[in-house]
């Protein structure tokens, strides 16, 4: 879609404030153990579900309450934002470059190289998601790594086909065909000249993607195949809530609603970016 530049000084708020909560995510998670108040993993069951400190019975010290184990809520939570960043950064990374660099080879190489890949790309695509984690879980067990090769194992194909249409368009302009004709090797024309060129729309397919891996790594944690329950993680936090939803709504509302948030915020800097780096939108 291709917005005016009027349509785009509406939309400043909104993004502003997406990418300052975004930017408060990642903060957060990177200063975690010095902004948290309490250890994440210590409780006392003298201290267990105390409710959120403006509710009658809360407690100045424990801002979002406790959990049943009298572990501070928030600082569970600030710690969670680091594991599920972690996780985004790491599967998004892998998964990029990969995908990345088997896209570019498709499309520039083309023949049976290019059917080969794409084949692998349709098969990866057909795989459930959760059936491929609940694999990994039984053989290895729930951990940081496996869910890292589970989420990277299924993202890397779209970042393929992405390059891969691009590589294909790109490939055919003059600037790459004197390259040929200056006798440049297939490698440093794919790094110098195409690479370069189609960074942009796999950059912003990454933005889109921060809230794919959020979901995608909370859901796997809430089912227990993903993060293991003893680390602090958001889906581990609402799976271990779900059972005192009446009772002590804070338990799966509050990492819910910084799952909600965090998706949100991603989901419209990246549309955003989609927009405004589209080159129709830059010439108008």
């Amino acid at each position: 879609m291709i917005i005016k530049r009027a349509q785009l000084k509406k939309i400043k708020a909104p993004i502003i404030v997406a990418g300052i909560i975004g930017l408060f995510f990642i903060v957060t998670a990177i200063f975690a153990p010095l902004i948290a108040p309490h250890e994440p993993l210590k409780g006392s069951l003298s201290e267990r579900l105390i409710p959120p400190v403006w509710q009658k019975g809360g407690d100045p010290s424990h801002i979002l309450g406790t959990d049943i184990l009298g572990r501070d809520v928030l600082s569970r939570l600030i710690y969670g934002t680091r594991t599920t960043l972690a996780v985004c950064v790491l599967a998004i990374f892998i998964s990029g470059t990969i995908g990345s660099l088997l896209g570019m080879i498709s499309g520039y190489f083309g023949g049976w190289t290019d059917i080969i890949i794409m084949r692998a790309v349709d098969m990866v695509l057909s795989i459930p998601v959760i059936l491929l984690a609940l694999l990994f879980a039984i053989v290895f067990g729930p951990s940081f790594l496996n869910i890292i090769v589970v989420i990277s194992l299924i993202l890397w194909s779209q970042y393929a086909r992405m390059a891969r249409g691009e590589t294909l368009k790109i490939k055919e302009l003059d600037y790459v065909n004197l390259a040929r004709t200056a006798g440049c090797s297939h490698a440093r024309i794919m790094a110098r000249h195409i690479l370069p060129n189609i960074a942009s729309p796999l950059v912003i397919l990454a933005t889109l993607q921060v809230g794919t891996v959020i979901i995608l790594e909370s859901s796997l944690s809430f089912l227990g195949v993903g993060i293991p329950p003893t680390t602090p993680d958001w889906g581990n936090m609402v799976a271990e809530g779900r059972s005192y939803i009446v009772s002590a709504w804070w338990l799966c509302m509050v990492p819910g609603a910084a799952i909600l948030l965090t998706v949100l915020s991603f989901n419209l800097v990246g549309d955003f970016l989609t927009d405004y780096i589209n080159p129709e939108l830059r010439r108008e």
